[in-house]
């Protein structure tokens, strides 16, 4: 009797682990395919006080209005971040400018790397934790609040109070993602989809899994 429980507790423990390594095995794929169709902006004010948080957005509404000049066209994130990497210096002077315009001479640093996202909502799109390809752009000392968007597909512009992201946008997304990874990030009324997610979520949110290869 002893050893059938033996073996049973052995069984069940080499069944948890499997599960485990085929559960973060799924959410590292899901998590880079997701990560590797959408161009992220990223925008970090000094503080946290309101003149600065003030700063950021009239920064972050700069920026999106040239940045929707040169990439509404782009149909890859390769694309985009190819224009925005041949942009670079002209993103900075326009985020200079504008700090100075407003009164201020705080510095600004741009980077295009690959960077640590939050769960992030946009419309009734949204794309789990993870690390995503993005244009960050620190303003200052950068100890302030963050905002972030997706440059590509274009999402910056959706209007959340609205819940709902232009049929264009998704059509990128979805060509880009498996009808899988597609539902994942649009479907949060599934039950079986919201699970999923919240998979990911646990796996990202632990550093179980980095969205990176």
């Amino acid at each position: 009797m002893k050893k059938n429980l033996k073996m049973v507790i052995i069984l069940s423990f080499l069944l948890f682990i499997y599960c485990s390594i085929c559960a973060i095995s799924y959410a590292q794929n899901i998590s880079y395919d997701i990560a590797n169709s959408v161009f992220r902006l990223h925008v970090i004010a000094n503080s946290d006080c309101t003149q600065d948080q003030d700063l950021k957005y009239v920064v972050r509404d700069r920026l999106l209005d040239y940045m929707n000049s040169i990439c509404k066209n782009c149909t890859s994130k390769e694309e985009a971040i190819y224009i925005v990497e041949e942009n670079k210096n002209t993103f900075e002077q326009i985020a200079i400018d504008t700090i100075k315009e407003q009164g201020y001479d705080y510095p600004v640093k741009i980077n295009i790397g690959n960077f640590e996202f939050p769960t992030k909502n946009y419309g009734d799109i949204s794309l789990p934790a993870g690390f995503y390809d993005a244009l960050r752009i620190e303003i200052g000392e950068a100890k302030g609040q963050n905002w972030w968007c997706v440059m590509f597909p274009p999402l910056c512009f959706v209007d959340i109070s609205s819940g709902v992201v232009p049929d264009e946008s998704k059509e990128l997304i979805e060509n880009n993602l498996s009808e899988e990874e597609f539902a994942l990030v649009s479907e949060p009324q599934n039950k079986e989809i919201q699970f999923k997610f919240k998979l990911l979520e646990f796996f990202a949110n632990n550093g179980l899994i980095t969205a990176k290869k």
